[in-house]
């Protein structure tokens, strides 16, 4: 026994019975009382002190007992004994033991006339008790003895883990002593059932106050009583309402905040929540009335006192219909709170229709149920159903107005994660169509690419492309707009569809990101009067890669840098000119040209696949280089592994687009190029070789278009071109090219010929006898082109 304990005093008689019934521990207390040492009598039945004839007690109560026992003397004479026993707490896996304890004024002598007594039982308005310094009970009053469940002449003398085996009985003997030790006065706050109260357990606060004498000294403790169960239930709503609005709504998920509602009120507000919401199709326009039942509500979260949550008939996701006499339909249609009970029948009556819900109601005593609506912004979103089983207490109009204040800011979190899951799949919507579905399919790259929307943060503006251009060359290109939501989207559809615009014209990519960049200043320019939009701004990187003579030129403005992966080559950075974002205004931009080999990778990416918060950015542009550089059999597999290996399990927390492009050759036999004389008497020999080299690529079919697109290309060079001119043919598999270069600036547009007139019918021939024709700009001059299909012929 510990110290604390103090068995060794003359006070009272104590003993320790195991559970077997023999005595354990005997005090010196005890052996004043009955003679016996503790050598005599430890190791020994309990029973053997009875007197003879003694009945031995019968304990109706499994914690406490208290009564007189005929004891034996040690010299043999009878002893009449009031005794007090209770079990106390376990110490570690092994069976309970019990405290017996005997005041020493168990024969109805009471204390001389105390004046601290007197003074302190006198002054106190409330249930009452006073502690001398040892921490014996030396005076109490009725009302504390009634609470105790005990004659207030029995307990004189004793301690307070001599009147009960509670942890509060340890706890305010520490109490005591703080006292005793310091002066001050100190608050004991709990929640328990007192041994002689009929009604369940509340809250009490017992107040301790120093008792002093005329020089100051610390005489004893008065320690009062108050049931303070009141203002104990206000701070605990206050604590839950405060919990509740710290906990709920952490997330913009749906599921998740049901569960955060749930997890909020159990066990605080009840023994068992499922929160049950109506289908977005439920709930139609906003400004409709209330539901009409039967009603089908899905089963979006639950949580339980009991691990698994067992009392659950619905699974999360599980859709179940309730009629029109269910709490649950009755408080959607009312609007209002619903509280059904067992005592009054009400549950009874509605789980008539379901017999599993009655079975369970049954088999887990629930007694209780209070359904909630669940009301934001004049829309019904579904129904909270807070239930008690294990609490006795039926629930409380304050209960439910503790409920629904609840659930009322659950409510609001509900909604707004349903706006932004509405918003996010409408913005995904949009961000999906004005991005490509599939790559084309070109001679001069195969390409294959990932976009994946953000986590957790709005959609936002990331974007690519691959857009074929004319003589087999094709464009590339990766963007991301500042910002998220439908408003980057919206932006990036219109950049996106202004980059197919001048990428039509040939621009090369320096000017073609300055066109852009005029473009955004434009936008962000018309937006600056809208509160909702703030500046826009992008990053974008633009390559044009060219089969033939296999270079490829770059330009970026304020991009992260693309990655080239030679054959058999680790991966490594191109190294490019750095040019501003787009919607600054007024910078230059700056192209740069790099060669090719075949068979060559170049990877563009947004920065979303970089920002991580586990790494910084060098660490996450190592391990791009590393996923890149391991062998794969695809394009796609390499996309796989390169996300796998950067992106977190849960995704990223920003938009992420990846483009990977390997590079093909056109080699020198599908290319045929002539240098034309400025005389139109020699058109007829270059229409004339052009069919001969058609016929030794095997393109018969081809050769009355071509001859004819030939003939009008060379011609309109001659008579309105500048020397020197030149033919160049190019085909593969799918498509024929005939270009016509040379020195002049002016470019031709189509016109439609009077029928007077004689000329002016040369390029709508062309129109119509090819797939696409058009011109661009170079340097030197100008370039028309015109291609032929070669499927349809070859099929």
């Amino acid at each position: 026994m510990s110290p604390d304990e103090a068995f060794d005093d003359d006070v009272a008689a104590r003993a320790v019975i195991a559970a077997d019934g023999t005595l354990t521990e005997w005090s010196e207390g005890a052996r004043r009382l009955l003679g016996h040492t503790a050598a005599e009598v430890v190791g020994r039945p309990a029973a053997a002190l009875l007197a003879d004839g003694a009945e031995p007690p019968t304990v109706t109560d499994d914690s406490r007992w208290s009564g007189t026992l005929t004891l034996r003397h040690r010299d043999g004479h009878p002893v009449s004994v009031w005794v007090l026993a209770h079990r106390r707490p376990p110490d570690g896996p092994h069976a309970t033991d019990w405290l017996a304890v005997s005041p020493p004024d168990a024969g109805g002598r009471g204390l001389p006339d105390d004046p601290l007594v007197r003074m302190a039982l006198t002054q106190s308005p409330c249930a009452t008790m006073i502690f001398d310094e040892r921490l014996r009970l030396r005076g109490l009053n009725d009302a504390m003895a009634d609470l105790l469940g005990l004659p207030a002449a029995r307990m004189l003398g004793l301690k307070p883990t001599d009147i009960g085996s509670r942890p509060q009985n340890a706890e305010l003997e520490e109490y005591l002593r703080r006292v005793l030790d310091t002066g001050r006065r100190q608050d004991m706050q709990t929640y328990m059932k007192a041994t002689g109260e009929s009604r369940g357990a509340h809250a009490w606060l017992a107040r301790m106050a120093p008792l002093t004498d005329g020089t100051g000294r610390v005489r004893g403790v008065c320690v009062t009583a108050h049931d303070f169960s009141d203002q104990y239930r206000s701070r605990e709503r206050l604590l839950l309402v405060n919990e509740a609005s710290v906990r709920i709504g952490t997330t913009l998920d749906v599921p998740c905040t049901a569960q955060e509602l749930a997890d909020v009120c159990v066990p605080a507000l009840a023994d068992f929540v499922s929160v049950d919401l109506l289908d977005p199709r439920e709930l139609g326009d906003e400004s409709a009335g209330p539901p009409v039942p039967p009603l089908s509500l899905r089963r979006s979260a639950h949580q339980s006192v009991n691990e698994g949550s067992p009392e659950a008939v619905a699974e999360p996701g599980q859709v179940d219909v309730y009629p029109e006499n269910s709490p649950q339909a009755a408080s959607l249609v009312a609007g209002h709170t619903v509280v059904a009970s067992g005592a009054s029948g009400d549950l009874e009556r509605w789980l008539a229709w379901d017999p599993v819900r009655h079975r369970r109601i049954q088999e887990y005593g629930i007694h209780s149920t209070m359904s909630v609506p669940l009301q934001a912004r004049g829309t019904t979103l579904g129904v909270a159903v807070f239930t008690r089983f294990r609490r006795q207490e039926a629930f409380t109009p304050d209960d439910v107005l503790l409920a629904e204040e609840v659930t009322a800011r659950a409510a609001v979190c509900i909604d707004n994660a349903r706006r932004y899951s509405r918003e996010r799949e409408t913005t995904l919507t949009l961000q999906r169509s004005l991005l490509p579905r599939t790559l084309p399919r070109t001679a001069a790259v195969e390409a294959a690419s990932r976009y994946l929307p953000a986590t957790r943060s709005g959609v936002g503006g990331d974007w690519f492309d691959v857009i074929p251009l004319s003589g087999m060359r094709v464009a590339m290109i990766v963007g991301d707009v500042v910002g998220h939501g439908i408003q980057a989207s919206a932006t990036m559809g219109r950049l996106r569809t202004a980059v197919r615009t001048l990428a039509d014209i040939d621009l090369a990519p320096d000017e073609l990101l300055t066109h852009l960049d005029d473009l955004v200043v434009r936008l962000s320019a018309e937006s600056g009067g809208d509160d909702a939009t703030g500046e826009l701004g992008a990053t974008c990187l633009y390559a044009v890669y060219d089969p033939v003579s296999r270079r490829c030129t770059l330009a970026r403005a304020g991009h992260p840098l693309p990655l080239l992966v030679p054959p058999g080559g680790p991966a490594h950075q191109l190294d490019l000119p750095s040019g501003p974002p787009l919607g600054v205004g007024g910078l230059p931009f700056e192209a740069a040209e790099v060669e090719l080999r075949e068979g060559s990778i170049l990877a563009f990416h947004t920065d979303g696949l970089l920002v991580s918060h586990e790494r910084d950015v060098d660490a996450s542009g190592r391990m791009l280089r590393e996923a890149l550089s391991e062998p794969a059999d695809s394009l796609d597999e390499i996309c796989d592994r390169v996300l796998s290996t950067l992106l977190p399990p849960g995704g990223s927390s920003d938009d992420v687009a990846l483009l990977l492009a390997r590079t093909r050759g056109l080699p020198a036999s599908q290319v045929a190029t002539w240098d034309i004389p400025a005389d139109p008497a020699l058109v007829a020999p270059i229409r004339k070789q052009v069919v001969d080299q058609l016929e030794r690529w095997g393109l018969h079919e081809a050769v009355f278009t071509a001859e004819l697109v030939v003939s009008e290309l060379v011609t309109n060079a001659i008579r309105y071109g500048a020397p020197p001119i030149r033919l160049r043919l190019i085909h593969d598999a799918a498509t024929l090219i005939c270009e016509v270069s040379d020195t002049s600036h002016t470019a031709p547009h189509l016109r439609r010929a009077k029928t007077w007139d004689e000329g002016g019918r040369g390029l709508l021939l062309v129109a119509q006898l090819t797939q696409r024709w058009g011109s661009r700009h170079t340097s030197e001059g100008k370039t028309i082109w015109a291609e032929l299909a070669l499927l349809d012929e070859e099929i």
